[in-house]
């Protein structure tokens, strides 16, 4: 059994509460366990803080992207605090970073609002987008197995429901579930990435889409046929009816009023 006189020399200085410490503190050294794990740090507010920036980004473009905060809509950075029970200071953070991606805009000293929706938008963002997801969709082949068609198909049988039940957020949620099975089966990180981060402007434009339009049941026709070609193992003609279904999306969001800033003029927009 260890003594106290096992302890270094340094028990022979003069007792006083500094050096009751520092004798607790071998004590501690000499003879806890090894194993005993290291305290937590105390200073957690940094990251709080940190955390707290990200939850107000998140919300915030999940609300635009899901249209509660609609194309044009102004954003008040005191209310939008007060909701979500934040400072001013997130908020506006978070408005910067979302000004960043053009999903939000600002006047100087008068006005912060979430972008207009434009159809120039969309005829610059799909063509980048069909291109990629073939890309996708042919790395991704050797891995299109089973299990990953049965999710295309739930995908698929899902978005077919919530066109029915007319909810548009559902629907693009269903559009983007579909899509991603191939896209994060390519496992290319920086296709993936991209996509990722092309498809945040893209939402905006699919829910405005499938609220909009009264043929967006197309897109689960042509989601059927890219599953039979998956299925056929034809990399050729998955490329083809995938690049097929977002030129057919996009020619119908052409004729969507809420898209061209025609509404009221041709309302349900036409199939074409």
């Amino acid at each position: 059994m260890f003594g106290l006189a096992a302890l270094p020399p340094c028990q022979t200085v003069k007792r006083s509460p500094r050096s009751a410490v520092s004798t607790i503190n071998l004590f501690t050294l000499y003879f806890l366990p090894a194993t005993q794990t290291m305290p937590i740090p105390l200073r957690t507010k940094q990251l709080n803080r940190s955390l707290m920036r990200d939850e107000v980004y998140s919300t915030l473009l999940q609300w635009i992207m899901e249209g509660e905060l609609r194309p044009g809509e102004k954003l008040l950075d005191s209310e939008l605090a007060e909701y979500l029970g934040v400072s001013r200071t997130p908020v506006r953070e978070a408005l910067k970073r979302l000004e960043d991606k053009a999903l939000v805009e600002a006047a100087a000293n008068r006005w912060t609002r979430v972008t207009k929706i434009t159809i120039d938008a969309a005829e610059l963002i799909y063509p980048v987008i069909w291109s990629l997801e073939e890309l996708a969709v042919f790395t991704a082949m050797p891995r299109l197995t089973g299990p990953k068609l049965a999710q295309m198909k739930r995908a698929n049988a899902d978005l077919a429901e919530a066109l029915k039940n007319h909810e548009p957020v559902n629907a693009s949620k269903a559009d983007a579930r579909f899509h991603d099975v191939f896209i994060q089966a390519s496992q290319n990180p920086y296709l993936i990435d991209i996509l990722g981060d092309l498809k945040i402007k893209h939402r905006r434009l699919e829910v405005i889409y499938f609220e909009g339009t009264t043929c967006a049941s197309d897109s689960v026709r042509e989601h059927q046929k890219v599953l039979e070609a998956l299925e056929a193992n034809d990399a050729e003609q998955a490329m083809v009816r995938i690049r097929a279904n977002w030129t057919s999306s996009l020619t119908r969001l052409r004729t969507n009023p809420a898209a061209t800033g025609t509404a009221g003029r041709h309302p349900g927009g036409d199939c074409m």
